[in-house]
């Protein structure tokens, strides 16, 4: 079979100075529907009212001189290159911040403009260093460039040292540089005081974490209160870098590797927002990650993590050899692919010949593509035989799978990330964009800049409650594992006060359930003075919080990891559907339901059917119709029955009935609760395959490693949590030799189940042939439009699905249900009088595996416990002492943090580090619906401590043996065939 033809996004880089025909157009685009004409250089030009002159000669085909202009921030006027001449107007003003009218003759170009531009680039030249044959920015810095434009050729002023015609300048040449960042340096003997930086840090980021400090000729960027950027308020997401139109903030890869050659766009592999980005590259080595301008999930913007944190993927730690070994207790050895893959296929074989087809089982990446997702599902489905099939959103996400596919009739978020634009209030539910969504909150914070409300509820106070520069009207600072009194307060108040959207449910909903749940929500016990006792938000503030919601225009409700979290996480989910029905809130820009997922594919994990009851497309197993189709496309006969979750299948592994596992880029061991029972799990299992880029727990159990790829080495499209198919193109060949997608295919092959793929553009040709929601979706497709959103096919535009449920819901009229209030089994005792609930922090990602292998360390290098001061000046714990936590699944010590951002009662930490051992204290508690494990709520007790938890000295005994049978693998280095 031929390979398609297919296009490839790679092309010289381009210089940060625009040309006509770039998308840097010096200014924002005017969206007015209302146009005018006017002259510009002696051509007509027709524009929409509200666009600047220096936009308008861009659309003919003009360009204006510029240092402070650039599209990605708003017109500011500062470097007075852009000056241009108006017919009957005096003086020169700049053409970035004077708006076109109509009649206007402009000109751009005039001896008069000339003599002033060059007098400008003049000055700002005279105290510019002489250094441009070895400065870091040489082919890429718009100063030089624009020297060139004006034609500057000679400076009568002191350059640098040099005094020129006798007369001697000042200069910035003994400002020290700051190297405290460890991705970029800032020399502000290059600074030309544009002033981009700092706006790109308060319009773009909105950190507001620099400032022009001095004045006149004192004048520079300081940090914070001039302080190094590591002590700063600084958070490296790199637009302060990107703004920079000279070399005085600089990547350092770029310093060290020199300027790329060419670029190639590609999706970033961390959270769920799915940034673009340009890998701009030498060769095959990265030099640089710059967030792409025409990547709608972030539009040119970009956090620490996609921006900085990608060399994890040649770390030294990487493994690119297969290896084998009859126990966990034996060296590694290294060996063929196909010998790995025979051996792998052989124990599956026996196996499932002495224990049963459904003795053996697969785990689904949430960072692969949607294509190696597809196979692995397709593997275990087709040639393993069974169901036994699940994926990491079993332990994050599926209770929003549920409860949005049982109100709403599908599972997935209903706008883009731009809809909060829109938006005149937003509640934040159980999530922290600033620390896990960070390019999501910039934009969030944005829209609050300019007038927006907030609510939060969290049982912290998470950076947007109080932040310098957006505050949260109301935040419900709930006791953890009340979400659902607190939804139903909220309901309460909507309902007996009249705030109903009586219209749109009538048009929109089931009448019945809304009716039974009106009931339901209407009792004084849902009502907040009643929950209040349980949830611990005062009443008032529960009123106060339904009532702007419901009365404030479009209302938009964006929720996380602590909705789902929970044991009536599928309640709360539902709940909270409930709420935007009633008020109105679906269907349109600016509201909707929106889950912030945690991975970069855990959306299209869930697609592309990873749970043991779905096909492709959120189809049931059971459906016959469906999957008599799924049987004539592979050439089997399916089985109908469900298979195991993964927790079914940890508790048949030591129950004995399940004995093989394959694990593809996930890490159990770790990430999810009940390390301990984890880990026996595993053990009891014959045969453990894992599929990954680094040796990380789980494969510690292993029996067969298979080297896995990262995102630079990838093929294919991530699906990110606003349903956008983005691709991923590989950047550069798989250091292990091969693809994942290709590991599997020649896995199942091995198994005697034949797939012969020759790119993951043929498997994208299948799913789309196979699921109706992505019908439409194709390569060439993605191509031409950057990106698709399902469902995307003949019932929709070209480009899919922006808003969901415009017109009506997927499933017909929206439906209803109960969300009674159950109080979680994991409740406080005197023995355990403490609830510890989890998270994230903005430098690392999930378990850690990427970026603690990277500079993102120095910011955050350990996991710690937060703790409020009253609950630590009752154990005499003081800030940094050493605590033991401890449940009722087990125990383990970390160092304290003593806050306020909890409240007392209440301790926090994140995961991380595998040898912090968070969740060897969580519980086996899970969601009544879909078992998510209950990571929020766990009752603990806290002490001060002097040593390492038995667990922990456990741990690192196994991880240095573990590591000592992969040295001496490593060390042996056989002859291994390609």
């Amino acid at each position: 079979m031929n390979a398609p033809a297919r296009p490839i996004h790679f092309h010289p880089v381009r210089p940060r100075t625009a040309t006509c025909h770039d998308v840097d157009h010096g200014t924002p685009a005017s969206t007015s529907s209302e146009s005018l004409t006017l002259t510009i250089d002696g051509f007509e030009v027709t524009v929409p009212r509200g666009t600047s002159l220096m936009r308008a000669a861009v659309d003919a085909g003009i360009q204006v001189p510029r240092l402070c202009a650039t599209d990605s921030l708003e017109p500011f006027g500062s470097c007075r290159l852009c000056l241009v001449e108006i017919d009957g107007r005096r003086g020169y003003p700049a053409s970035c911040t004077t708006p076109a009218e109509a009649g206007m003759n402009v000109r751009t170009q005039s001896p008069k403009l000339q003599d002033l531009r060059k007098g400008v680039m003049e000055l700002y030249i005279s105290d510019h260093p002489l250094d441009c044959l070895t400065c870091a920015a040489n082919g890429d810095c718009e100063l030089q460039d624009m020297a060139g434009v004006v034609g500057l050729r000679n400076v009568r002023y002191g350059v640098g040292e040099t005094a020129v015609a006798g007369i001697t300048g000042r200069h910035h040449l003994a400002h020290a540089k700051d190297e405290s960042n460890p991705y970029f340096t800032y020399d502000p003997s290059k600074c030309i005081v544009c002033n981009r930086c700092v706006r790109a840090c308060e319009e773009t980021q909105g950190s507001f974490a620099l400032t022009l400090s001095g004045r006149g000729f004192e004048s520079r960027v300081s940090a914070g209160m001039d302080e190094p950027f590591m002590q700063s308020e600084c958070v490296s997401c790199g637009a302060c870098v990107q703004a920079c139109p000279t070399a005085t903030l600089t990547e350092k890869t770029v310093i060290e590797l020199g300027q790329p050659e060419h670029a190639i766009i590609t999706t970033c592999a961390y959270c769920g927002v799915g940034c673009g980005f340009k890998a701009e590259m030498k060769g095959t080595q990265v030099v640089r990650m710059t967030p792409w301008k025409d990547g709608k999930a972030n539009e040119g913007h970009s956090c620490i993590k996609g921006r900085f944190a990608w060399g994890y993927a040649t770390h030294k730690d990487r493994l690119t050899k297969p290896m084998i070994r009859e126990k966990i207790t034996d060296p590694w050895r290294e060996v063929s692919w196909d010998e790995a893959l025979d051996h792998a296929a052989g124990e599956f074989r026996r196996i499932q010949g002495t224990y049963g087809r459904d003795a053996v089982g697969g785990i689904t990446s949430s960072r692969c593509t949607n294509e190696e997702t597809y196979l692995v599902q397709k593997l275990i489905r087709a040639a393993f035989g069974t169901n036994n099939v699940d994926t990491c959103a079993r332990v994050c996400h599926s209770p929003t799978g549920y409860g949005l596919g049982q109100t709403f009739g599908t599972s997935a978020g209903t706008q883009t990330f731009k809809s909060v634009e829109h938006s005149d209030v937003v509640m934040v539910i159980g999530a922290n964009p600033s620390e896990g969504h960070p390019v999501f909150a910039s934009r969030l914070k944005k829209r609050l800049r300019q007038g927006a409300r907030l609510i939060v509820i969290d049982p912290r106070r998470i950076e947007l409650v109080d932040s310098p520069h957006v505050h949260a009207d109301h935040h419900l600072q709930l006791r953890p594992g009340t979400n659902v009194a607190v939804i139903s307060a909220l309901a309460h108040v909507i309902v007996t006060e009249g705030l109903v959207d009586e219209a749109y449910v009538a048009e929109r909903c089931d009448p019945k359930s809304f009716a039974q749940w009106r009931d339901f929500v209407a009792r004084p016990e849902n009502s907040p003075e009643a929950m209040a006792e349980v949830c611990g938000v005062p009443a008032e503030q529960l009123r106060g919080a339904a009532r702007l919601y419901a009365r404030r225009g479009n209302s938009a409700i964006y929720y996380g990891l602590g909705v789902t979290e929970h044991a009536q996480g599928s309640t709360m989910v539902i709940g909270i559907a409930n709420l935007a029905m009633a008020t109105g809130n679906v269907g349109r820009e600016g509201v909707g339901v929106n889950p912030l997922r945690g991975q970069n594919n855990v959306q299209g994990s869930c697609d592309m059917g990873s749970f043991p009851h779905e096909l492709p497309g959120y189809r049931h197993i059971s459906d016959t119709t469906v999957r008599t189709q799924f049987d004539a496309a592979w050439g089997v006969t399916l089985n109908p029955e469900p298979g195991l979750r993964i927790p079914n299948m940890l508790d048949a592994a030591l129950e004995g009935s399940f004995k093989a596992l394959y694990v593809q880029g996930e890490d159990p061991a770790q990430s999810d609760p009940d390390t301990r029972h984890v880990a026996a799990a595993l053990s009891a299992m014959e045969c453990v395959v894992v599929q990954d880029l680094f040796l990380n727990e789980t494969a510690k159990y292993a029996h067969v490693f298979l080297p896995g790829a990262s995102f630079l080495e990838k093929d294919g499209t991530f699906t990110n949590a606003e349903r956008r198919i983005s691709r991923v193109r590989q950047v550069m060949p798989p250091l292990a030799g091969l693809a994942d997608w290709q590991v599997t295919q020649k896995f199942a092959n091995a198994l005697g189940y034949p797939m012969h793929y020759e790119h993951p553009e043929q498997i994208m040709a299948e799913i789309a042939a196979l699921t109706p929601s992505f019908a439409g979706v194709s390569y060439e497709k993605i191509e031409r439009l950057g990106s698709v959103q399902w469902p995307c096919n003949d019932d929709t535009a070209e480009a899919g699905t922006p808003i969901m449920h415009v017109d009506h819901f997927v499933r017909g009229q929206g439906r209803f249900l109960i969300t009674q209030y159950v109080a979680t089994d994991e409740k406080v005792t005197r023995r355990f009088p403490l609830i510890l609930t989890t998270g994230r922090v903005l430098s690392q990602y999930n378990v850690g595996a990427q970026t603690r292998r990277t500079d993102n360390s120095r910011w955050h290098e350990e996991d710690r416990l937060e703790i409020h001061p009253h609950d630590a000046q009752e154990r005499g714990i003081q800030d940094g002492d050493w605590v033991g936590i401890g449940s009722r699944s087990g125990d383990t010590v970390l160092r304290a943090d003593v806050t306020e951002r909890v409240q007392p009662g209440v301790v926090y930490t994140t995961f991380h580090f595998p040898e912090s051992g968070a969740n060897v204290i969580t519980t086996d508690s899970s969601d009544w619906a879909t078992n998510c494990p209950e990571y929020k709520v766990t009752a603990v007790q806290v002490s001060k401590v002097s040593q390492l938890s038995g667990w922990q000295q456990d741990f690192a005994t196994f991880s240095r043996e573990q590591q000592d049978l992969l040295a001496r693998a490593r060390a042996a280095e056989p002859e291994v065939a390609k």
